[in-house]
C-alpha cells in the first residue's frame, strides 16, 4: 500500500506539473505517459509480491495465485520490467510474470503444454512467427490513422456545445451528432493501443497459444477488441473491451481489494491515475451511476427478452443504441477536460441521463456482491464475468527460477484457469 500511495502521489504531483504548469488543455506526447504505464507496473508488481510472500495461498483470489511472485526479483528483472523498450512509451501493461516468462524463452513451451494440460507435439517444432498478427495490427493503425487524419477533425466534439447547434438541432440529431462525435474520437486510441500492441508482438512478445484450429493467438495483452466496442450491447461489454490492460489493473490492485464500495473506489481511482483535470473526475463518477443503472436493468429484465431469437435481436438493437449514447454522453467531459464546458454540455441536455440513471436504481433491485466471501468470488464488477476469464487464461507463469518442479506449477497453474 505504500508503495501503491507513493507511487500514484508522484503520478499526480508530474500531471499536476503537466496541466496547470506547462500546457493546459493540450494533448501532448510528454513524460506523463510512460509515467503512467509505469505507475501501474510498480503499483502490480508490489501487490503481487506481497500475494506470493506475505500472504497464505487459501486467501487469495484464483487469479492472484496466478500472479503471485514467489521470489523478490533482482533489480535487473525488475528496472527492466519497468523500462523495456517494448512498452515504455505507450505500454500496454502486461504482469510481471508474463514478462519474465517471455524474457526467459519459456513462453511457447509453457503455452504449447497448456493446451491440452500436457505436451503437445503438434506445434513444438518451430516458434510460432508473428508476421501475420503484426501485419494485420499494423493495417488496423494505418486505416485508424487515416480515419482520424481526415474524419476526426470533421466532427468535433466541442460542437456538441456550439449555442446554434444546440438552439437549432432537434433532439434526435443531437443525439445522433453525439454518437458520431465520440466514435469519431475513438481511432486515434485504435491507433496507439494497436501498435503498442504489434510492436511487443514483433519482439515475440504476446503469443497466447493456438485456437482449436491451430492458429496461433497474439492477444496476450492486447489492449482493445474493435467490434466488440462498436457493438457492445452493455456499459459493461463496451468496457470489457476498451483499454482492457487498464481494466486488469484496476480489477486487481482496486476492486479485488476494497473493503466497501469497490466500484465507486475503481472508478475514483481510473480518475486520478488519467490525470487532474476536472472532465476526468465528471466521466468517472457519471460511469458510476451508468454502471450500476445498466447492471440494474440487465440483472432485472434481460431474462425476459432472451427466450426468443427475433425478440433478443430486437432487444440487442435497442440495447446497442442505448449503450452507445450513454457511452458517448459519459465521456463527453473526458474530452472536453474542463468543467465549464462539460456541464453547459450536461445542462443542454438537462442531465436527463444521469437522472434516468438515479430513477433506475430507485426502481429496479441492485444485487448485492459479499466481497471477501470465498463462493462469491466470481462477482463481477464494471470488468465481466468474460474479461476475470480472459485473464485467468492469460495468466501467468508461475516464478523466475528455471527448474522443473516450478515450470510443472505454472502449467497447472495456467491449465486450471483455462478450464475454467
Amino acid at each position: 500500500r505504500y508503495c501503491f500511495v507513493f507511487a500514484l502521489g508522484y503520478l499526480t504531483v508530474c500531471q499536476i506539473t503537466r496541466v496547470y504548469i506547462f500546457d493546459y488543455g493540450q494533448y501532448s506526447a510528454d513524460f506523463s505517459g510512460p509515467m503512467m504505464i509505469i505507475t501501474q507496473k510498480i503499483t502490480s508488481l508490489a501487490f503481487e509480491i506481497h500475494d506470493g510472500m506475505f500472504r497464505k495461498n487459501e486467501d487469495l483470489t484464483p487469479s492472484q495465485r496466478c500472479l503471485a511472485v514467489r521470489r523478490m526479483p533482482s533489480l535487473l528483472e525488475y528496472l527492466s520490467y519497468n523500462c523495456n523498450f517494448m512498452g515504455i512509451l505507450a505500454g500496454p501493461l502486461c504482469s510481471y510474470k508474463d514478462y519474465i516468462t517471455f524474457i526467459e524463452g519459456r513462453s511457447y513451451q509453457l503455452q504449447q503444454s497448456e493446451a491440452n494440460g500436457k505436451e503437445d507435439t503438434k506445434y513444438e517444432q518451430t516458434d510460432p512467427s508473428p508476421n501475420i498478427a503484426v501485419a494485420q495490427k499494423l493495417l488496423i493503425c494505418g486505416l485508424s490513422l487515416l480515419f482520424h487524419m481526415t474524419i476526426t477533425k470533421t466532427l468535433p466534439v466541442e460542437y456538441n456545445i456550439d449555442d446554434n447547434f444546440r438552439a437549432t438541432a432537434s433532439w434526435p440529431i443531437r443525439f445522433f451528432y453525439l454518437y458520431v462525435s465520440l466514435m469519431a474520437a475513438r481511432p486515434k486510441y485504435y491507433f496507439a493501443w494497436t501498435l503498442a500492441d504489434a510492436i511487443n508482438n514483433a519482439a515475440g512478445f504476446g503469443f497466447r497459444g493456438y485456437d482449436k484450429n491451430g492458429v496461433t493467438r497474439w492477444d496476450l495483452i492486447s489492449n482493445l477488441r474493435i467490434q466488440q466496442i462498436e457493438f457492445s450491447t452493455s456499459f459493461k461489454m463496451f468496457l470489457d473491451n476498451w483499454n482492457i490492460q487498464t481494466a486488469l489493473w484496476l480489477k486487481r490492485v482496486c476492486y479485488e481489494r476494497a473493503t466497501f464500495s469497490p466500484t465507486i473506489q475503481t472508478f475514483i481511482l481510473s480518475a486520478i491515475w488519467h490525470g487532474v483535470y476536472p472532465g476526468y473526475y465528471l466521466t468517472f463518477l457519471t460511469g458510476v451511476l451508468m454502471t450500476l443503472a445498466a447492471r440494474a436493468i440487465r440483472n432485472n429484465i434481460r431474462h425476459y427478452f432472451v427466450e426468443s431469437p427475433a425478440v433478443k435481436l430486437c432487444y440487442d438493437i435497442i440495447t446497442w443504441m442505448a449503450t452507445q449514447v450513454a457511452i458517448s454522453y459519459t465521456v463527453v467531459p473526458f474530452v472536453l477536460l474542463s468543467v465549464k464546458p462539460s456541464f453547459t454540455f450536461y445542462s443542454s441536455c438537462y442531465f436527463c441521463l444521469h437522472i434516468a440513471s438515479i430513477l433506475v436504481l430507485l426502481v429496479f433491485p441492485l444485487k448485492r456482491t459479499q466481497k471477501g466471501s470465498k463462493k462469491h468470488e466470481s462477482v463481477q464488477p464494471v470488468w465481466s464475468k468474460k474479461l476475470e476469464e480472459e485473464n485467468l487464461l492469460q495468466k501467468n507463469s508461475y516464478s523466475t527460477t528455471n527448474n522443473s518442479f516450478s515450470q510443472k506449477q505454472e502449467i497447472t497453474c495456467r491449465y486450471q484457469a483455462l478450464k475454467q
